[in-house]
């Protein structure tokens, strides 16, 4: 009986220290996640009435004459892969630098991480400056190295769409412009998870490689990598899932009505906030949800088969 008592009394205290969390994660996530899919399928301006629609807020996302959606999953899914294949690695080559040992270490560690701690109005307000047409420092450094010529006209690097007097050819750089920072803010941040996770392969490892003779890059790839592929795989689902629900730096460089820079946060503030649609925005956020999901399903998948071979 004492036996039993006590297992009872061990759940009641499990319960009621899990359950502070369990109604933030209810009211934070769950609540607002089950509100979205239901408000989806209504015409609804934040208030008053509602009219029930079925899935035609789903079909207007996907017509795409009124709401670009597929244009902002399409540069979503564009920026994820610039941050595959540009910011990762440059976090991964950072952190197998710093990892095995150099001077400074903490130093370039501090360094690399500062933009993480930095507000991305700032750094947006930063970059605006930079990019900015006249007098920008962007344009004034392609000028002294001979890259824009004397009387050549500015290039507009936030415009999104521009005239080349020499060409005549329309342009716009704006979303590799607004990746830019976006690089430059989060790839320490995923430099230091990396960094930790080369660390936590023991010294005497490495040791023993290089008495067998193996180079650095030997070392990286057969003993570093390997035990890193679960820090790797955390990142990638980072990188991509954050790479879908970007919003600050890209509000703060261009404007809601950029179509070359619209992302889905960008659609979804634009329905709810600058056209009352609350029914279409809540549309946005079920399918950027589901994104999310899947890119990490998908990305777990990968990795699981990775481990199996």
């Amino acid at each position: 009986m004492r036996v039993m008592t006590n297992r009872k009394n061990d759940w009641i205290s499990i319960i009621l220290f899990l359950l502070p969390a369990l109604i933030l994660f209810i009211g934070i996530l769950v609540a607002p996640l089950i509100a979205s899919g239901y408000f989806s399928f209504f015409e609804w301006k934040g208030f008053g009435d509602k009219t029930y629609i079925g899935l035609q807020n789903y079909k207007d996302l996907f017509d795409g004459t009124e709401v670009p959606f597929l244009l902002s999953a399409k540069n979503a899914l564009l920026l994820a892969l610039f941050s595959l294949i540009i910011q990762l690695p440059l976090s991964l080559g950072l952190a197998l630098l710093l990892g095995k040992g150099v001077k400074g270490e903490r130093f370039f560690l501090s360094v690399n991480f500062l933009p993480v701690l930095i507000s991305s109005v700032v750094i947006g307000t930063l970059w605006k400056k930079i990019y900015y047409p006249t007098g920008g420092l962007l344009n004034s450094v392609l000028r002294a190295l001979g890259i824009l010529k004397k009387g050549q006209a500015d290039i507009l690097w936030l415009a999104e769409s521009a005239i080349n007097p020499q060409t005549g050819k329309r342009y716009s750089y704006i979303l590799g412009a607004v990746f830019v920072p976006m690089i430059w803010q989060y790839v320490g941040y995923h430099m230091l998870l990396m960094y930790a996770g080369v660390k936590s392969v023991p010294p005497e490892l490495r040791e023993a490689a290089k008495i067998d003779g193996a180079t650095d890059g030997q070392i990286n790839r057969h003993i570093v990598l390997p035990s890193m592929k679960q820090i790797i795989k955390v990142c990638v689902i980072f990188s991509v899932t954050g790479s879908f629900k970007a919003y600050d730096l890209i509000a703060i460089l261009a404007t809601y009505k950029t179509r070359q820079a619209a992302v889905p946060s960008i659609l979804l503030l634009d329905q709810t906030i600058n056209w009352g649609k609350y029914g279409r925005g809540s549309a946005v956020a079920v399918l950027l949800i589901i994104m999310c999901f899947l890119a990490a399903i998908i990305i777990s998948e990968v990795f699981k088969d990775r481990e199996k071979v």
